[in-house]
């Protein structure tokens, strides 16, 4: 492959934001002035709003960081709540979404196109809050994005994330049969990255518990609550079987 498959992600992404993707679609303006009244919610995962006790409870003046969290969904709502926000993402159109927001509720917001795969730009200890929607399944590792969170967070600073655990890579497109085993790597299977279609899926990765929960705790976290979430539609879902987890996690002072 000459070209990185996170390039290649990103495009894909851009490419369903074009198509009206429901996770590309910004923050209406009626809903920015709801959450300035306290009225919002938000997910990590396809279905399940995240618990209240997940958040800080006061955001006013803290820097709220989103990463791989372009879209202009979440930030705004952070803004509202009196947040110094900074998103970073690898999409050009998720990122485009979060300036049309800023711009038409006339906030300020730090946006970085950036690859989460490599060191993050920002000083030791910068943010108290790090919110990271499902995003991960794009990149091979997951363990050093874990350990830039943790550098990055203050002392009581917390994280909530949301995880693939990959269900989905094992199964039909339909749901219905048992076709692939794990972990699912395109970069390392050939006859799977041949079967690709970059352009609607790009080139995704399966990441087991051990990479996803155990990894936030090896990177110094403390666990704080999880749940778990279904696809929102399709078989699986309707069989209620969870391929999502999501984290509430802390950096201990």
């Amino acid at each position: 492959m000459t070209e990185n498959y996170t390039d290649i992600n990103a495009k894909t992404v851009d490419g369903w934001v074009a198509d009206g993707w429901q996770w590309g679609v910004p923050l209406t303006h009626e809903a920015f002035l709801a959450a300035k009244n306290g009225d919002w919610e938000m997910v990590l995962t396809p279905t399940k709003p995240v618990p209240e006790n997940w958040f800080l409870p006061d955001f006013h003046g803290k820097k709220v960081f989103g990463l791989a969290a372009g879209g202009g969904q979440q930030m705004p709502i952070f803004t509202a709540l009196g947040a110094d926000c900074t998103v970073l993402d690898y999409s050009p159109a998720q990122l485009a979404s979060e300036e049309k927001v800023a711009a038409r509720e006339n906030y300020a917001i730090n946006i970085i196109r950036g690859d989460m795969t490599k060191p993050l730009p920002f000083a030791d200890e910068s943010f108290d809050f790090i919110f990271h929607p499902v995003a991960n399944c794009y990149v091979e590792e997951v363990k050093p994005i874990w350990r830039e969170c943790y550098r990055i967070l203050k002392p009581g600073g917390r994280m909530i994330a949301g995880l693939d655990n990959g269900v989905n890579y094992i199964v039909s497109e339909d749901e219905h049969r048992i076709v692939n085993s794990l972990p699912y790597n395109p970069l390392k299977q050939p006859e799977l990255m041949a079967a690709l279609d970059v352009a609607d899926s790009g080139i995704q990765f399966s990441h087991t518990l051990d990479e996803q929960i155990r990894g936030q705790l090896q990177a110094g976290f403390s666990l704080l609550d999880l749940y778990e979430d279904t696809n929102g539609e399709g078989y699986l879902h309707e069989l209620n079987i969870p391929s999502f987890w999501a984290t509430s996690v802390v950096k201990n002072k």
